[in-house]
């Protein structure tokens, strides 16, 4: 069985629960624990040696990064949907790819970053993660009403991929009803047929 290794707080590790009951892919969950530091830990640096959530490990594989763990559980366990989650077509599949890159790099830095700080009073530039923000969603929205979906006229895994930090963005102190295309495209996720949630995401 896939065991996930992760942390239950952790956004990142949300996006592969999500698709993990989105696909009805059974998997052991693991939570790490991250006040004993058990994710710098000899055995855990084994698995992932940038001692980091979320870790997948299926039989021989081992994998770290959630935008790689989505595309493994996209094209692995897919099956007859794997070019439907992960598009083989050039122009598709590079859509996807924008949209993961944006979720390791514009989410990470804003929203995200926005989370750690006023939830847990992390140390951060607070005018460069509101600018990114601002930026971010006003980009997303734009998208996102002119598009249902961000990469294809169906749900892929980019959709997944941006959408927990997204959600959480209240979390940060950031209002999304002033993006309404952002908060239908969440209701679209959240009505999913296998859709999970987790602490701190609104319902819509």
């Amino acid at each position: 069985m896939i065991k996930l290794y992760e942390f239950a707080a952790s956004g990142n590790c949300h996006k592969v629960r999500l698709l993990l009951s989105l696909l009805d892919i059974p998997y052991e969950s693991i939570m790490v624990n991250g006040a004993t530091r058990e994710h710098k830990s000899a055995d855990y640096l084994a698995m992932n040696p940038l001692g980091q959530v979320p870790v997948l490990v299926d039989g021989d594989v081992v994998l770290r990064d959630s935008q790689a763990i989505l595309a493994y559980l996209a094209r692995q366990y897919g099956e007859e949907q794997a070019d439907f989650w992960l598009p083989n077509e050039p122009a598709a599949l590079a859509q996807v790819v924008v949209w993961l890159a944006t979720a390791a790099n514009e989410v990470t830095r804003g929203p995200n970053a926005l989370r750690l700080h006023h939830k847990w009073g992390r140390a951060i530039n607070l005018v460069e993660a509101e600018t990114i923000t601002e930026q971010l969603l006003t980009v997303l929205n734009q998208h996102l009403a002119a598009s249902t979906w961000l990469a294809a006229a169906h749900i892929t895994i980019a959709d997944i991929a941006l959408y927990p930090y997204i959600a959480l963005a209240s979390e940060g102190k950031v209002d999304l009803h002033r993006f309404p295309a952002i908060v239908a495209w969440m209701k679209q996720i959240q009505s999913l047929h296998g859709y999970v949630s987790m602490a701190g995401i609104d319902t819509y």
